[in-house]
């Protein structure tokens, strides 16, 4: 199996929306309605809104192939433009998704050590990232990862109020 992480650019726009939509949609539509996954997927992925946060200079995604198929994406964001007040010592990991069809190969977790590398490389003492409360087997691989959870906060899907709990990573 070969693995390669890219850098998005501009040029990766319409790639990005569509592993971001399909990733999400085998994710969580069993859990959802199909009004609040609409809704989500709408105002989330649009091309005008990934535009705009790829243009943000403190926002970061990365593309990961196996074998040269698309597999999956990471976002990371820093400073002022996580989504929690956690500190500039801190980079958030705010999307990680790998297609449900190459699950159980590896690939988060390359993507988890993409993210690592690059918080030490910028010296944050610590990565964090927000999970579902009902996505078991993410959080069971993030607490592989090292990742404990110490605190919680509201994700909205569509007008529906969920629970995400915040699982940190310590660096130093």
């Amino acid at each position: 199996m070969t693995i390669n992480i890219k850098k998005c650019t501009f040029e990766d726009l319409g790639l990005l929306q569509e592993i971001s939509v399909e990733t999400f949609n085998e994710t969580f539509k069993n859990q959802n309605s199909p009004e609040h996954m609409k809704a989500y997927l709408e105002k989330a992925f649009n091309l005008k809104q990934l535009e705009k946060e790829l243009s943000n200079i403190s926002s970061e995604f990365y593309i990961i192939y196996s074998n040269e198929e698309i597999a999956g994406y990471l976002k990371l964001n820093t400073n002022d433009d996580q989504t929690e007040i956690m500190g500039n010592d801190s980079l958030e990991i705010e999307r990680i998704y790998i297609r449900k069809k190459l699950h159980k190969q590896g690939l988060g977790k390359y993507l988890i050590n993409k993210a690592i590398e690059i918080a030490i490389e910028r010296n944050k003492e610590k990565i964090w990232l927000g999970v579902w409360e009902k996505n078991e087997s993410a959080i069971t691989f993030y607490k592989k990862m090292d990742f404990v959870q110490t605190g919680a906060h509201s994700f909205y899907m569509g007008d529906e109020e969920q629970i995400d709990f915040i699982m940190t990573k310590t660096l130093i």
